[in-house]
């Protein structure tokens, strides 16, 4: 059955193993701190008489309750071991508990001199019913605390019952101290154990109905959070068509970052090209390409893909952190994610959203600086809306500061030579510190890159070789026949720089520690501070217009 398929899920696997124990842990610790303030007043009550069995009964409690969080709380336990624990324990708790009733209950007939008949049952039934209601209390803490299922419920609190309801029915205070045994001829009977065993009814009911409840939804939580083989664990980005969580893997247990792309963030055919592009990713093993090792589509519309999960900073983070970056350093990136484009570029497939949030340096293998280029046109869609009389689709979604000139004029026509735009933007970017151009408004920024040279580093105050510069500006060119015609080319030219110019492996270690803790903290932006948006069809024409 599927209700019984879910359950066996939540029962086995690391986490619910987990969960169980620091639950039954719990559990064991509140009943230890309850017997342990119900011995001490007993102690404080025992300073003006001489102590009675029931306070050696707390504390012997209160013991086994210390003993039982104690081992429930040490160690890695199994599932069958917690659930011996806690079925013993509940019995030794519960068995207990009850003779230290029937302890206060003599004490009650004694200290009263309570002789008749009639004025003990009354005292008996007022103390009993007392009694097993803290029982009761306890157990709907349980059902609260443990996950159980309802059988096991029923099964636990119906055992824990027979204690609870045999003692106080067989064992009667006797008038001269001590116990006598209750007989079938006593006035209590059948009154007295019928009460007390409708109690008990009501309280395997109540505590069922709790554990089903909860039961069931930590089902229906673990089913939300979890999509194909990947259980979701908590959000680490977000993006304008999907969000990324961290996430593992069900089986494998392998951390995953995991994209999803809910259907009414986009149409129909946006989700197949999103898919196709997906498995084009898939194809791609450069070491500066992020891995993604699966993806899949949940019956609620829901496309997710997993991915290696990076420990790491972008380069927008890392700008943000330490200003430019030493021409060294970004010489060794920039090859790097050359390197990525050349395998990507090689089976037609364009980034289209190059840009400092999309770059990440992380630490792989005990080297320092690995760069991993991510989201390979996985949310860069062009869609047709508004006036079908234009000539040009009506949006265009890109990070305007990274964008070619053709991909604001012409983007179905952008080649492989707009990846290498945005590439020299992003250098321009490490190296200076801040972007190429900027406006107030989106617009504004666009109009430059058709329009405007950019800045020099000398005008900037920056001092990077002239070789190094005349690449960049190389890349920026408004034409793309004035740029490197591929990613091999520009590698080729960034290599010959880098050969005169080294970021070691002791350098990146070192900025790695200096950075570190800065790096963790939040900065004062977003590490996608340049979003990626969508411009309009009238925007474009405005800009034909100003130009």
């Amino acid at each position: 059955m599927p209700g019984e398929r879910t359950a066996a899920s939540i029962e086995n696997g690391e986490e619910a193993r987990a969960f169980l124990q620091d639950r039954v842990a719990l559990f064991w610790k509140v009943l230890f701190f309850l017997m342990l303030f119900a011995s001490t007043l007993g102690a404080v009550g025992a300073l003006n008489r001489k102590p009675g069995g029931d306070l050696a009964i707390d504390i012997i409690v209160a013991a086994e309750a210390g003993v039982f969080w104690w081992i429930s709380k040490t160690g890695r336990r199994s599932v069958r071991f917690l659930r011996t624990l806690e079925a013993v324990g509940l019995l030794l708790y519960f068995s207990s508990s009850t003779f230290i009733g029937r302890y206060v209950l003599v004490g009650f007939v004694h200290e009263r001199s309570l002789t008749t008949s009639d004025a003990i049952l009354m005292a008996d039934a007022y103390l009993s019913i007392l009694g097993i209601f803290g029982s009761a209390l306890m157990i709907l803490v349980r059902a609260a605390l443990i996950p159980s299922s309802p059988r096991r419920t029923v099964l636990y609190t119906a055992m824990i019952g027979v204690p609870s309801v045999l003692t106080p029915t067989l064992f009667v205070p006797a008038a001269a101290g001590g116990f006598a045994w209750r007989g079938l001829d006593s006035p209590a009977f059948p009154w007295f154990p019928a009460a007390l065993v409708m109690v008990w009814c009501f309280v395997v009911v109540t505590s069922t109905v709790i554990s089903r409840v909860i039961y069931g939804l930590r089902a229906a939580v673990r089913d939300a959070r979890r999509l194909g083989q990947y259980v979701l664990e908590e959000k680490i980005g977000e993006g304008g068509m999907g969000e990324v969580y961290r996430a593992r893997h069900g089986m494998m247990r392998r951390p995953s970052a995991l994209k999803l792309l809910r259907a009414g963030q986009a149409e129909q055919r946006h989700l197949v090209r999103f898919e196709r592009e997906v498995q084009l990713t898939a194809r791609l093993t450069h070491p500066n390409t992020i891995t993604i090792f699966d993806y899949g589509r949940t019956d609620d519309g829901v496309f997710y893909y997993a991915m290696e999960l990076l420990d790491g900073a972008t380069l927008q983070r890392v700008v943000e952190v330490s200003g430019p970056q030493a021409e060294a350093r970004v010489l060794r990136i920039l090859t790097m994610i050359c390197g990525a484009l050349v395998e990507a570029h090689s089976i037609g497939l364009i980034h289209r959203d190059i840009k400092p949030a999309n770059i990440m340096l992380c630490t792989q293998g005990g080297e320092a600086d690995v760069v991993k280029l991510l989201d390979f046109g996985l949310v860069k869609e062009l869609a047709v809306t508004g006036d079908a009389a234009l000539s040009v689709a009506a949006t265009l979604v890109g990070t305007p500061q990274y964008m070619a000139p053709e991909s604001i004029l012409s983007p179905d026509s952008v080649d492989a030579r707009a990846d290498l735009y945005a590439v020299g933007a992003v250098a321009y970017f490490l190296l200076a510190g801040d972007v190429v151009f900027s406006g107030r408004t989106i617009v504004e920024v666009c109009y430059q890159h058709l329009h405007q040279e950019p800045m020099t580093m000398a005008d900037r105050g920056i001092i990077v070789s002239s070789e190094l510069e005349r690449i960049v500006l190389s890349c920026l060119a408004k034409r793309p026949e004035d740029r490197p015609q591929s990613a091999a080319e520009l590698k080729r030219s960034l290599e010959a720089c880098a050969a005169r110019e080294v970021w070691d492996a002791d350098q990146a270690q070192q900025w790695w520690r200096e950075h570190q803790r800065a790096l963790q903290s939040d900065g004062p932006h977003s590490l996608g501070s340049h979003r990626t948006i969508g411009v309009d069809a009238r925007s474009r024409s405005a800009l034909r217009a100003a130009g």
